[in-house]
């Protein structure tokens, strides 16, 4: 079905050309209406972008931006008088082009983002299996986990807390949600998918994703930040995780993390 969006060309006391979008059918909804905007053509997409001329008269010039497939479908009546409101008309040649993108480019400042930083966190994490109010507990494990030196195969839920100082007792800044998984036959390495929920200050409400290796008995294992939200939206970055205290006997542990992660 044919879908015609109607345009306007304007010519400004300055020399330079806009269009105002009169009125746009379906696959261009999207566009905003009445609003005078610049345009150019990529790849038969409508996108906004700066377009001057120093001539009234040299609108023809934008036809040098559309694919040849769309020529056909452009027509500017009139536009050799050069008068204010030459219409241009689109067909269905490019409503098609246009619904069946599902990406666009965009401007950073059109999400707010600016300047990125660099941020250190550093605090502490309570792994606790023991009690009666254990913050990890096993959810699933193989038939020959039990045998495994290395518990290969043993998958941990955790919502172990982070506080400021090794001290359970001090003040909580979050939670580490998520799972580790033993996923290695030779020695008691996890494969960590966790969140770092943050309950304190600025970062209250924000998280950073990590995904990677941890090797438990090495001195310091790192794990890549792998994104974030909130505060911490584009993130990226590292984790250093250094065993602080463990206990043999219930697997109870406190590690110390220091995150270095790159975020706006």
């Amino acid at each position: 079905m044919a879908t015609l969006a109607f345009l306007q060309l304007w010519y400004l006391d300055d020399g330079t050309q806009k269009i105002k979008i009169i009125e746009s059918g379906v696959g261009l909804s999207k566009i905003v209406l009445e609003e005078l905007v610049s345009f150019h053509f990529n790849l038969g997409y409508l996108f906004r972008s700066e377009i001057s001329t120093p001539n009234p008269c040299s609108a023809l010039s934008l036809l040098n931006r559309v694919p040849e497939p769309l020529m056909d479908s452009i027509c500017f009546p009139e536009l050799d008088s050069c008068r204010v409101g030459s219409v241009i008309l689109f067909s269905s040649t490019l409503t098609a082009a246009k619904s069946d993108s599902f990406s666009r480019n965009l401007s950073p400042k059109t999400l707010g983002v600016k300047r990125e930083k660099l941020s250190h966190l550093q605090f502490y994490f309570h792994d606790i299996l023991s009690g009666r109010n254990p913050t990890a507990v096993p959810v699933a494990q193989a038939d020959s986990t039990k045998r495994s030196l290395s518990s290969f195969g043993l998958v941990t839920m955790m919502d172990d807390p982070l506080t400021v100082k090794p001290e359970i007792s001090s003040k909580l800044v979050g939670r580490a949600q998520g799972i580790y998984a033993s996923a290695s036959q030779s020695e008691l390495s996890f494969l960590m998918a966790l969140n770092f929920v943050f309950t304190e200050g600025k970062y209250n409400g924000s998280t950073l994703s990590i995904l990677g290796r941890n090797s438990v008995f090495s001195g310091v294992r790192e794990m890549p930040v792998v994104g974030g939200s909130g505060l911490f939206r584009f993130a990226r970055g590292y984790a250093q995780a250094k065993t602080h205290d463990l206990d043999f006997k219930t697997g109870d542990a406190v590690v110390e993390y220091n995150v270095y992660v790159f975020h706006y």
